[in-house]
C-alpha cells in the first residue's frame, strides 16, 4: 500500500495495473504528463505538481488510456480497484512463505482498512462476482502459469498456492476451466487459455 499522498499531492486511482511492467509504463506516463511521481504501486499513484496547481486529471486520462488504463473516480470502485490490488500482489508476486493461506479474508481486510464482510459486499455489487470467486479465479490462473513451466508437478503448485491438497486445486482449476490441472499441463508451454490478470473479472 501507498503512503499518504505528500502535501500538495494527490492519490490516483488506476484501473487494470496488474503487473511490475504496468508500474514502469504507469510511472513513465504520469512523468511524461508533467508530473512528480512520489510512489507508485499496483492500482495506484501518488502524485504532485512542481508548481501546486491542480493535477491535470483528463490530461492524465488521456495518457493512460492509450496503455489500457483509465483513473477511477468513483469512491466505490476506487475501493474494489484497491481490493483487487491487493489480490493480485498476493496470489502473484508475494513468495509462497510470506503467504497468509489461510487468512486471506483477514490480510485483504487489514491491508484495506475496512471489514471483510463490507468488501465482500461492495465487490459483489460492483462486479457481479463474489470476492471469494475472484481470489479463486486469480489462484487459477497462478496455477496455470506455474504449471505452463513444465518442471512443476500440480502437488507442488497446490501447495505453494496454500491449497490442503492436490485435489483442493484439482477441484477449483476443473470448475474455473473446464479441465483437470494435469490436461492443463499436458497441453504444453504456450497454451491457450491463459488470460490477461485484467481479464479476470
Amino acid at each position: 500500500m501507498l503512503p499518504a499522498p505528500a502535501a500538495g499531492g494527490v492519490r490516483l486511482s488506476i484501473r487494470n495495473m496488474v503487473c511490475p511492467r504496468c508500474l514502469r509504463v504507469v510511472q513513465r506516463e504520469l512523468e511524461k504528463a508533467g508530473l512528480l511521481v512520489d510512489a507508485v504501486a499496483l492500482g495506484a499513484a501518488n502524485v504532485r505538481t512542481a508548481d501546486g496547481s491542480p493535477v491535470d486529471e483528463q490530461r492524465v486520462q488521456e495518457a493512460l488510456q492509450a496503455y489500457g488504463f483509465a483513473l477511477v473516480e468513483d469512491p466505490r470502485d476506487q475501493l474494489i480497484e484497491q481490493v483487487k490490488a491487493v489480490v493480485v500482489e498476493l496470489v502473484h508476486y508475494t513468495p509462497a512463505e510470506q503467504q497468509p493461506f489461510h487468512t486471506y479474508s483477514h490480510y485483504i481486510s487489514e491491508r484495506v482498512g475496512r471489514s471483510y464482510a463490507y468488501l465482500s459486499h461492495q465487490f459483489s455489487v460492483r462486479e457481479g462476482l463474489t470476492l471469494e470467486k475472484y481470489i479463486i479465479r486469480q489462484k487459477v490462473e497462478r496455477a496455470k502459469e506455474l504449471l505452463s513451466y513444465q518442471d512443476e508437478n500440480v502437488a507442488s503448485v497446490a501447495k505453494r498456492l496454500g491449497y490442503s491438497s492436490a485435489a483442493h486445486l484439482t477441484n477449483q482449476f476443473r470448475q474455473v476451466t473446464g479441465m483437470s490441472p494435469s490436461d492443463y499441463q499436458r497441453l504444453g508451454p504456450g497454451s491457450a487459455g491463459r488470460l490477461s490478470l485484467a481479464e479476470l473479472t
